[in-house]
């Protein structure tokens, strides 16, 4: 009795505990378009597309930065012993001393065959390429999202059938099972209804997996925890064959050209190729540019008694003597620096004001011979291009047979789906005689068997055609630009 008084309250407990954790469990109840927004939030690829997008951003205003002109400015500090020269006069000194100076450089491009206005151009051009991609990495994420998506609702009406046919076949078998003990039916009737049960069984857990793997397939591309309890609310899908697309393959292929960002990726990737180009021909231009620098220095052995200037005076300055009277003296008149004081303190401030040196230079650059490096980039370039071209109308004819592909899928789903409904319908009135006699003993087990057999498959079939149908119609309305919702 106490281990019956155990047990129970032991269940308590850990029935409690369960649905604590059932409680603190996550569950997302989410629609189609709150799959696509989570996917557009998470997806890594995507961010690295908006991350290029900046990159071509900051290039830009690179590319438009180096319109302005350089400014450099550099200094230095050093000692000096030994023999060595001193840079405030040229001349040797042996006296350690220590230097220092600072030098400011600038320069200012005027002309360069246009190559800073194309590169402004190109990246600018680069830009809205970007743009276009990352709308196109956009659109083929949602439309991954609406075929996994489409897959999970396709996944939960076979495991909707697969209930049903075992429900079916369990009330068949209390029906069989009523009619073997009245004696009516042997009991290998009912021994092969419990097979078949057992098989509708295994189907529904086949289908009950398969609706978990749709599941799973689609977190994973909203890169969602995988311990979350994912349930998708069910839209209303305004299904009918027989209405079908009224435009044509060619009409969608011409639509497209106008709407996808891919195909206007390509164009301004054209754009950027001629863009190349000129930058490659303004190789051949003369280049003109003006610079403007100042220097100066400071040095200790220069900081020292100096004297200050005022004027000229003549001074006789004896140059030699007579040779037969060598007391005799020749003098020259010459004119000599008129000292008018001195000062002791050369600092700093004053050797950079005194050794200040400025220069403006204007330059021009005439490209004569290079090694035929400008002609090679040409070469390149025109090639590139050509490339490009190639490139353009290959991803063009690849769209064109997509959407042909496409269409044809489509009309080809739709009809699959017309003749799987006549024959589900069929099959349905064929199995409901057949089930009817089965009961009266007027067909054996086999025959049963084989029209649920047909039944099921069939409705399996109707099922696969409907949702391939839905998914090729997607894919026609996103050629055509338009939003993928239901």
């Amino acid at each position: 009795m106490k281990i019956k008084v155990y047990f129970f309250v032991a269940f308590f407990l850990l029935s409690g505990l369960y649905s604590k954790a059932q409680d603190n469990a996550r569950i997302l109840n989410l629609s189609f378009e709150q799959c696509i927004e989570i996917a557009l939030e998470n997806n890594l690829q995507l961010k690295q597309s908006q991350l290029n997008l900046k990159n071509q951003k900051i290039n830009l205003l690179q590319s438009k930065l180096t319109q302005l002109p350089s400014l450099n400015l550099s200094g230095n500090y050093g000692n000096n012993w030994g023999r060595s020269i001193d840079p405030t006069t040229n001349q040797f000194t042996t006296t350690e001393s220590y230097n220092s100076g600072i030098t400011g450089f600038s320069q200012f491009q005027i002309f360069n065959g246009f190559q800073v206005r194309n590169s402004i151009k190109k990246s600018r051009n680069d830009l809205e390429k970007s743009s276009y991609d990352l709308e196109k990495a956009g659109n083929d994420l949602s439309l991954n999202v609406v075929n996994l998506f489409l897959n999970v609702l396709f996944s939960m009406e076979q495991v909707s059938n697969a209930k049903n046919q075992l429900e079916s076949t369990s009330e068949q078998l209390i029906r069989t099972t009523k009619l073997v003990d009245a004696g009516s039916l042997p009991v290998t009737n009912k021994l092969n209804i419990e097979a078949q049960l057992a098989g509708d069984e295994l189907n529904l857990v086949q289908q009950e997996n398969n609706y978990k793997l749709s599941i799973l397939r689609l977190k994973q591309i909203m890169l969602v925890d995988t311990d979350v309890e994912l349930e998708i609310i069910k839209p209303n899908i305004d299904f009918n064959p027989n209405i079908f697309i009224g435009s044509n393959p060619m009409d969608i292929y011409k639509s497209s050209l106008d709407v996808l960002p891919e195909i206007k990726s390509l164009d301004l990737s054209m754009k950027s190729a001629d863009y190349d180009l000129k930058i490659s021909r303004s190789g051949r231009f003369p280049s003109i540019s003006v610079s403007t620098s100042f220097s100066t220095n400071y040095s200790s052995f220069a900081d020292r008694q100096r004297n200050f200037y005022d004027g000229f005076e003549s001074k006789t300055i004896p140059i030699g003597f007579l040779t037969n009277d060598p007391s005799q003296t020749v003098s020259s008149v010459t004119s000599v620096p008129l000292i008018s004081g001195s000062d002791n303190n050369f600092n700093l401030i004053e050797q950079w004001k005194d050794y200040l040196s400025k220069r403006l230079t204007l330059s021009i650059n005439i490209p004569l011979f290079n090694g035929f490096q400008v002609s090679s980039n040409i070469q390149r370039s025109k090639v590139n291009k050509r490339l490009t071209e190639l490139n353009i109308l290959e991803s063009k004819n690849q769209l064109r047979q997509s959407i042909e592909t496409a269409y044809n899928d489509a009309v080809a789903a739709s009809k699959t789906f017309i003749a799987s409904k006549k024959q589900v319908e069929a099959l349905e009135e064929s199995f409901r005689v057949i089930k009817t006699q089965y009961n009266l003993g007027v067909v054996n087990f086999t025959e049963y068997q084989v029209s649920n057999n047909n039944l099921v498959n069939a409705k399996s079939d109707m099922l696969r055609s409907k949702y391939d149908y839905i998914v090729k119609l997607k894919i026609l309305d996103f050629y055509e630009g338009k939003p993928l919702t239901f």
